[in-house]
């Protein structure tokens, strides 16, 4: 018990110290420790007992979500190695720099793969828990239904101006993980534990999803107007161009982080809880 709460403690600990080194810039700082964040859940989730029904699902979520956790991290010391690609960027061929583009695309949705996996699992967890049939499980559903609704609206505004079947084909994973994370969300109310932290993390992880879909699908688009601009014309490195993320909030990238540790975190915790409430009932 002590172990598990140690583990916890230093869960909490390094989750806030990921969010401050986010708000005074500090990227490698932020993601180190987001990955410890991660691997301490981890360590909490297969610590705990009396939580056989959800431990192994849940374990496997936050363990994939650290895996992503430790990609990104991967590729932002590979990116602070080859900063001199910007410095000479003058004399790089358009070609180097789409390709460079395109392997960033290819990156963001191995990643987006990753998080949809990991939700997949935390969703399986929250969803293997017993249903109490309580009325606050309509609560959720109805959030629910309107996140999806904004989501869908904001997402639509898209499809119109790039080839559909291009798109999908390249956001389809972060896709998945927001709708499964909306799914899971609509579900949890009748699953929930008595301090709401299933829905409220369901909730969170749902945003962090629909926000990896805005941010895959802007870089896809941006990519797409400057290798196939429309009328035939030609872009230029410097131009501005228009994302798929005119219809989402703007947020900084602290409240982006904090949003998704706090969202894996209070699944994981709130799965826990609502195992041993369900065992003791």
């Amino acid at each position: 018990m002590r172990l598990s709460f140690g583990l916890l403690v230093a869960s909490v600990a390094a989750g806030l110290l990921s969010v401050g080194a986010a708000l005074l810039a500090m990227t490698g700082a932020s993601l180190q420790f987001g990955l410890v964040m991660l691997l301490a859940l981890l360590g909490y989730v297969l610590a705990s007992r009396g939580v056989r029904r959800v431990r192994w699902a849940v374990a496997a979520g936050i363990g994939l979500l650290a895996v992503v956790a430790a990609m990104r991290l991967f590729w932002y010391q590979e990116q602070v190695d080859e900063a001199d690609w910007l410095t000479h960027g003058q004399g790089v061929a358009m070609t180097a720099m789409l390709a460079h583009w395109q392997e960033m695309i290819e990156r963001e949705r191995l990643a987006a793969l990753g998080l949809a996996l990991g939700v997949l699992c935390l969703a399986a967890g929250a969803l293997a828990l017993p249903s109490h049939g309580r009325r606050r499980g309509v609560a959720t559903t109805v959030l629910a239904l309107l996140l999806l609704a904004w989501f869908g609206l904001t997402s639509a505004r898209e499809f119109g101006r790039y080839p559909l079947f291009d798109l999908l084909g390249t956001v389809w994973p972060a896709l998945l993980a927001a709708l499964v994370a909306m799914w899971a969300l609509a579900l949890s109310g009748w699953r929930a534990d008595r301090r709401w932290l299933l829905p409220v993390g369901l909730f969170l992880l749902s945003l962090g999803a629909a926000r990896a879909y805005s941010d895959l699908a802007a870089q896809w688009s941006g990519w797409w107007l400057m290798t196939k601009p429309p009328g035939g014309g030609f872009l230029k490195p410097g131009v501005m161009v228009s994302t798929s993320t005119e219809g989402f909030p703007q947020v900084s990238w602290a409240i982006e982080a904090a949003i998704a540790l706090a969202g894996a975190g209070l699944v994981a915790v709130g799965a826990l809880r609502s195992s041993r409430e369900a065992d003791a009932s």
